[in-house]
């Protein structure tokens, strides 16, 4: 019996879809463990194209439709982005309109409070998991706990910033020899 890809893209992606609270990075860690699990990439593999999400221009949920194209070319990508985009897009649209209908109630005040932190521990579930995946060097561990700190200390600042200024870090480090 063969094993139908596109089926087993849309079952993994559709569901992280309706609890990716906070955006697509909320479930980068089960991303990571399903595709894993599929065997559909090693952990090198998914680091590597987690980072070309990351650089990329774009939604932050460009990582599934890079997995989609490696296990499955050009249609495998389209189904994996639709499965991640739809449900929560639907959801989304169902969600609007409830929330313009109670206004400031006290159901949609409790709601967005208690959603909040579970956002805020997803995304960070899943900066976890990329950052145990990667080479666990003094350089990349340090910019990750100053990026952390910075983020927190200046969280209106640009993101942008603190992953230049990591690049630089990352680059001196090298130039001066030591190992990256």
């Amino acid at each position: 019996m063969t094993e139908n890809i596109y089926l087993k893209l849309l079952l993994i992606f559709a569901p992280l879809s309706l609890v990716s609270f906070g955006g697509g990075q909320s479930v980068v860690a089960d991303i990571n463990r399903h595709v894993i699990e599929q065997n559909w990439l090693t952990q090198s593999q998914f680091v590597n194209l987690f980072a070309i999400s990351r650089a990329a221009p774009g939604p932050g949920a460009l990582l599934t439709t890079l997995i989609g194209w490696d296990v499955a070319g050009i249609p495998g990508a389209v189904v994996a982005t639709f499965a991640l985009f739809a449900p929560s897009s639907a959801a989304a649209l169902l969600a609007f309109h409830y929330w313009s209908r109670v206004g400031k109630s006290r159901v949609r005040h409790c709601l967005e409070r208690s959603l909040t932190p579970i956002a805020a521990g997803m995304i960070f579930a899943g900066g976890l998991s990329v950052l145990r995946s990667s080479p666990h060097t003094f350089s990349i561990l340090f910019i990750a706990i100053v990026s952390t700190v910075a983020m927190i200390m200046r969280p209106r600042s640009s993101p942008l910033l603190v992953l230049v200024a990591a690049g630089v870090f990352q680059y001196c480090y090298a130039m001066l020899g030591f190992s990256v």
